[in-house]
This record gives structure tokens, C-alpha cells and sequence, in this order.
């Protein structure tokens, strides 16, 4: 299997564990999105807590010269490791969420 199909089942895989998670608020749908085409992975939480809308976009994974960018992370898990034990070098994932100039202080790749 080439190197981004398995990225792509990675985070599928992933991201699916992660969106069986349930949110507190009961009007709250957890939404997956995988462009598989463009490489674009997200969880949304969807819905309403009383009279508020909810509408966030919790993690944001790309593919991208053959990195894993991780966007967005509102969560306390820390995707990076669940990648790494799942077999992505180090340096196959970009701390995206961090400004560029501070990547080459991270553990992981720059770019």
C-alpha cells in the first residue's frame, strides 16, 4: 500500500474513533468529513445547546507533500502520538497549528 493511502487510513480510522466520542450537550451532532480527493479530514460538533449554535470544527487533519498536517486540535488527545504508535515517522507530521517559525523547535517536521 502507498505511503498516502495508508496515511488516509490512518486518520480515517483515527478521526472515526475520535468522532465516537459523545458530546455533552444532547442536540449536538458529531459530523466526519473526509475529502479523500483533496486530502481534507475533519470532526464538526453541529447543533444547539439551548438557544446557542453550536458549529466547531474540533480537529482538521490534511495530507500535504506527503505530511500529515494536523490544523486543529481542540481536544486533549494527542493525535501526534496516536500517529506515531500507528507508524508515522516523526517527521511525517507538521504541527500545522503552530506558527512556522516554531516548528523547528517541535519534535516533528517542519514542512
Amino acid at each position: 500500500m502507498a505511503k498516502i493511502d495508508k496515511y488516509r487510513e490512518y486518520i480515517q480510522n483515527l478521526l472515526t474513533k475520535y468522532g465516537s466520542y459523545k458530546p455533552s450537550e444532547e442536540d449536538v451532532e458529531v459530523q466526519l468529513i473526509f475529502d479523500t480527493a483533496r486530502d481534507h479530514y475533519q470532526i464538526l460538533d453541529i447543533g444547539w445547546d439551548g438557544y446557542n449554535r453550536i458549529y466547531n470544527c474540533v480537529i482538521h487533519l490534511d495530507i500535504k507533500n506527503e505530511k500529515i498536517w494536523i490544523q486543529r486540535n481542540m481536544t486533549d488527545i494527542q493525535i501526534a502520538e496516536d500517529l506515531i504508535d500507528m507508524g508515522v515517522p516523526k517527521e511525517d507530521i507538521v504541527l500545522g497549528l503552530q506558527p512556522s517559525h516554531l516548528r523547528q523547535y517541535t519534535q516533528y517536521g517542519v514542512a
